[in-house]
């Protein structure tokens, strides 16, 4: 899990990050995190080299076989893909 950054914050969930440094839902999604003030860990995928970005890609096409951004794992078995606000707060309440 080197690959990933971690931000501190309130431990409300085990929460993963997959997402595009390009990416503006993706900036959104990482914004709303820190609004909530919770403890989560990101990977930019397209900042990896490529042998850690096919790693992370394999694990990620276990929640998102489309390896669409972004993607949060919550707690290791509750995926949330896209930016879907409403959704992310319910599941961080």
């Amino acid at each position: 899990m080197d690959e990933f950054t971690h931000v501190s914050g309130k431990e409300k969930a085990d929460i993963q990050l997959f997402a595009l440094s390009t990416c503006v839902w993706c900036r959104r999604t990482r914004k709303l995190l820190d609004d909530l003030g919770v403890s989560y860990d990101y990977v930019y995928v397209d900042l990896l080299e490529a042998e850690r970005k096919e790693a992370i890609v394999k694990q990620l096409e276990r929640w998102n076989p489309d390896c669409s951004f972004p993607t949060i794992v919550l707690n290791g078995k509750d995926c949330i893909i896209g930016f879907k606000e409403e959704r992310i707060r319910e599941a961080l309440e």
